[in-house]
């Protein structure tokens, strides 16, 4: 287990992959916002966005990353927030005599929450993901992983998420296999180069050009990615976080553990006893 502290995590560079998961944009009411992105292929992610960019003068920099908390963000009014239950990923980006994205390394792999506010009419994805301190999730342990071929060590791990409120416990999101990604392993490794590299950003689309932000941050040596988020289950698709919750989102290996087991060590509150897991806790609680 490679222990990954937040703080460590300020010089990083914080990015995330949309539309990952077959059926997960749907779900969250956000397929509409990619209308005008033309993606690779069928069951290609639509693109990336940012979360974290050290040094930045907007939003972008104020550090949102918590191993134990969300925070949800001040307003006047009703916001809607839910886990989105992903794989973290650990890199490490070099670069080119140009300044491009030469290669983006695996380093390890873990439990990641890329929280976000279900908020209709938002310009950019990055709208919905950072609000302040404590707006995601990152789990204090990840378990190495520098190879993401599909018969390597990440190839038995699988990513669940629950949410306990008043006692009881729900599955959030489907418990689903890490190499169900539509892009993963060196498919998903070279199309984030890709896009680091040439995506840009346009007024009719969600996306923005995350590499000149990269470029901007100084070009860090460590990105954290979250890789997509998981299809809900309906509990989940339908419930909102409030004051008081606790999410929980583990990466596992199956091998040792089956999902029965990891649920039921979550509704007993185990789930730190978990084998061969990254495990992400945060309490939910209110703004300020």
């Amino acid at each position: 287990m490679l222990p990954v502290s937040p703080d460590d995590l300020r010089t990083a560079f914080g990015l995330g992959v949309a539309g990952n998961f077959a059926g997960h944009l749907e779900q969250a009411g956000e397929a509409g916002d990619f209308v005008g992105v033309t993606a690779a292929t069928p069951d290609a992610p639509k693109g990336i966005f940012p979360f974290w960019a050290p040094g930045a003068d907007t939003f972008l920099g104020d550090f949102p990353l918590s191993s134990d908390t969300v925070a949800l963000p001040a307003s006047d009014e009703p916001l809607d927030l839910q886990i989105e239950p992903e794989v973290g990923l650990l890199c490490r980006a070099t670069y080119a005599a140009d300044g491009t994205v030469e290669r983006v390394a695996p380093l390890a792999v873990g439990a990641f929450n890329d929280c976000s506010i279900r908020r209709p009419g938002a310009r950019k994805i990055s709208e919905k993901k950072n609000w302040g301190s404590a707006s995601k999730g990152v789990a204090a342990g990840f378990l190495a992983a520098e190879d993401l071929s599909p018969d390597g060590p990440t190839a038995t791990l699988r990513l669940a998420s629950f949410l306990r409120r008043d006692g009881a416990t729900h599955a959030y999101g489907v418990d689903s296999p890490v190499v169900g990604y539509s892009y993963y392993g060196t498919t998903l490794l070279e199309w984030l180069v890709d896009r680091l590299n040439h995506q840009g950003g346009a007024d009719d689309t969600p996306l923005e050009d995350v590499g000149a932000l990269l470029r901007d941050a100084g070009r860090p040596e460590t990105l954290l990615i979250g890789i997509g988020a998981t299809r809900y289950t309906p509990y989940g698709a339908s419930t909102y976080l409030e004051p008081g919750d606790e999410a929980v989102v583990v990466v596992y290996d199956e091998r040792g553990t089956s999902p029965d087991d990891v649920e039921h060590a979550v509704a007993e509150g185990r789930e730190g006893d978990l084998e061969d897991a990254s495990v992400l806790v945060q309490r939910v609680v209110a703004a300020g």
